[in-house]
């Protein structure tokens, strides 16, 4: 199968017959129904805020591509109604039915938001002669079909300013949509950002990007069909657009707090935030409006400390030390507050209220898991142990459909103490395959192990049941007895989750060990790979690496890219790439002088660069092959790897 072309087994897994999960068990049913008594679902504060200042939506709900593919359909989460069906966690349930709604709202008289065209809201602020924009997106497609909606009910305004909270592409991604580069160069807007938003939005998933992306798939459910045995939202929203990513680079950069712009007539006070839900945040203070913008640093839901996907470990004490901050600066005059996800809150009291729990909660999850750490207790042991107090827990805001403390825990453990727990025996283990063939061996084999998961399941015991299922596939990869009984009891924990991303992760296992690996998504857009620094172009070469192909040759090839006047030198030895900006009269086996664009186009679509050196747009001086060389050192990233088993 490996052997086989990318598009050929793209085509054969598209065309694979889905296979039915399994019905809930009864001790699904019953952990649904205990779950449900432990919470306040008379609370109906969140439905009043989500649905307040309702103003309509789209009359054609499919927003297309250019090539006419789906970019965003409005009406995909529309099963979300009624009571929550066994196959779905009641505390779930009741998140996706206040983020179903979609179109747009009125938060006050002169901000308006658009929600459920995407993960994220986009946010239009009135100013005096036209609108500054909060957040646009994660896809062109998505937030040009939000300003039209804005448009429509609202009437034309152009665009003024665009404003990027933080450095993740559901917060930016959009923005070509309703504005122009051209319109940026031209100075009819201005693009604002916290300081360093550029290097971030462009380096978090760039290094590991292929990665990265092999893990939203499971993180978002991408490959799943939403519905009440699928994805019914991501926590935060409902879910990720399929659209064009874009991005400007930002005109005007806040440094510090404190810092005050007056944009279009509007004043904004800003709170810089680094290290909270991005590495480049910040909050936003409308003084004149008593309004507060609190970005992602105040959710609808615990957020991720460490997202599944993979990222760097966010640091929670300064999470919760930022929230006081907002709480100190804007608590006592903020009427109404609204974030980049989720609904507005109303009310002095309530927005303060809200803040200082949610504040405590994380403040608790990084206290208690390090007071654990230094008891004694490693990461597995602390997540297994770690619970809000009841008063936090109770709050609905603070509860885990996105990030839990269970995860949460582990990466604040992970922020300290690295992945090593200081037990001698985990300084060198086993490969998983192997380490999982020993134990199937050692504990009777294959049936033997099977038969034990069975009765686990059979009591409800999914946990121990895949624990043990994963090591007979692990060990038997073509086992299919195996593989369909750890799918079923990944599908029971899936519809047991109150995460999201926890559901989509077992829902998605369940349909991999079923049908196989899906097709990879594509990393990256033209835009984010235009905006890369030069020296993180040389940093992915430098992981592509293969040293076996290398062996022991060296190799010196001088790279000068005219549009920048940049020159670098890159070196291979030791079976390393390393590259450093040089001057002029540096010796080099070869020198390859061309636009920059050029090479991004050749490393990231696979396009040759001879046709390029024939037409005299690139130069080679020197030894011709040295180039031909380098690149064949370089091995292509898997892309659409297996998770639930193992690389062959």
């Amino acid at each position: 199968m490996r052997r086989l072309s990318a598009v050929l087994m793209a085509s054969l897994l598209l065309a694979a017959p889905a296979r039915a999960a399994e019905a809930p068990s009864a001790a699904t049913i019953r952990a649904q129904a205990e779950l449900k008594k432990t919470l306040p679902f008379e609370d109906r504060q969140d439905f009043d805020f989500a649905t307040r200042g309702y103003l309509g939506t789209l009359a054609d709900p499919v927003i297309r591509r250019a090539d006419g593919a789906v970019a965003w359909d409005l009406t995909a989460f529309d099963f979300v109604k009624g009571d929550a069906p066994d196959t779905v966690n009641p505390s779930l349930w009741r998140q996706a039915e206040l983020l179903a709604k979609s179109g747009l709202f009125q938060v006050s008289d002169t901000i308006w938001q658009v929600r459920g065209f995407d993960l994220a809201n986009i946010t239009f602020i009135k100013g005096e002669t036209g609108w500054i924009v909060i957040d646009p997106l994660t896809a062109a497609e998505t937030a040009k079909a939000a300003y039209a909606l804005v448009t429509e009910k609202l009437g034309a305004r152009p665009i003024v300013a665009v404003i990027y909270t933080h450095s993740h592409t559901d917060h930016f991604g959009g923005v070509k949509g309703i504005i122009s580069q051209a319109d940026v160069d031209a100075g009819k807007v201005q693009v604002i950002a916290p300081d360093g938003f550029l290097e971030e939005a462009v380096s978090e998933n760039v290094i590991a990007g292929v990665a990265m992306s092999r893990r939203a798939t499971y993180q978002f459910g991408l490959s799943l069909t939403p519905g009440a045995e699928g994805p019914v939202n991501s926590g935060i929203g409902k879910a990720v657009a399929k659209g064009t990513i874009t991005l400007i680079a930002p005109t005007v950069s806040i440094r510090k707090t404190g810092e005050t712009l007056t944009v279009d007539g509007v004043k904004i006070e800003f709170q810089v935030t680094p290290g909270t839900e991005a590495p480049a945040e910040m909050n936003l203070y409308f003084p004149d409006l008593r309004i507060l913008c609190m970005a992602e640093n105040a959710n609808a839901t615990m957020h991720n400390v460490l997202t599944p996907r993979g990222a760097l470990v966010r640091d929670s004490k300064a999470w919760a030390g930022y929230l006081s901050e907002s709480l100190s600066l804007f608590g006592g005059r903020t009427d109404t507050m609204f974030t980049s996800h989720g609904w507005p809150r109303f009310g002095g009291d309530v927005v303060r209220s809200f803040l200082a729990s949610h504040r405590d909660a994380y403040k608790y999850l990084h206290d208690q898991t390090v007071r654990m750490m230094n008891q004694g207790y490693v990461g597995e042991e602390i997540a297994n142990r770690i619970a809000l107090p009841p008063v936090l827990a109770r709050q609905w805001f603070n509860r885990g459909y996105y990030g839990t403390m269970s995860f949460n825990s582990r990466a604040v453990y992970q922020r300290y103490m690295g992945w090593y727990d200081a037990n001698p025996v985990h300084l060198a283990v086993l490969p998983p395959a192997d380490e999982a063939a020993r134990y199937v061996e050692a504990m009777g084999g294959a049936d033997k192990v099977m038969a034990l998961a069975q009765a686990a399941h059979d009591k409800g015991d999914d946990r121990w049941a895949a624990t043990l299922l994963n090591n007979v596939v692990l060990a038997q990869p073509a086992n299919a007895a195996a593989k369909a009984a750890l799918a079923a009891s990944y599908d029971q924990m899936g519809y047991q989750a109150e995460s999201s991303l926890w559901r989509n992760m077992y829902l998605t296992g369940a349909q991999e060990l079923r049908e196989g690996v899906k097709p990879a998504l594509a990393a990256g857009s033209p835009d984010m790979i235009a905006n890369l620094p030069s020296p993180m172009i040389f940093d992915l070469l430098a992981v592509r690496l293969d040293p076996e192909k290398v062996g022991d040759a060296q190799l010196r090839i001088l790279f000068v890219f005219t549009d920048r006047q940049e020159r670098y030198l890159v070196q291979v030895r030791n079976q390393v790439l390393t590259a450093e900006p040089v001057a002029d009269g540096v010796k080099a086996d070869a020198t390859l002088t061309l636009p920059r664009a050029l090479l991004l186009q050749s490393l990231f679509t696979g396009a040759p660069l001879g046709p390029k050196v024939i037409s005299g747009e690139a130069k080679i001086q020197g030894n011709p092959l040295a180039l031909q060389k380098l690149v064949g050192w370089f091995d292509r990233p898997a892309g659409a790897f297996p998770i639930v088993t193992r690389p062959e």
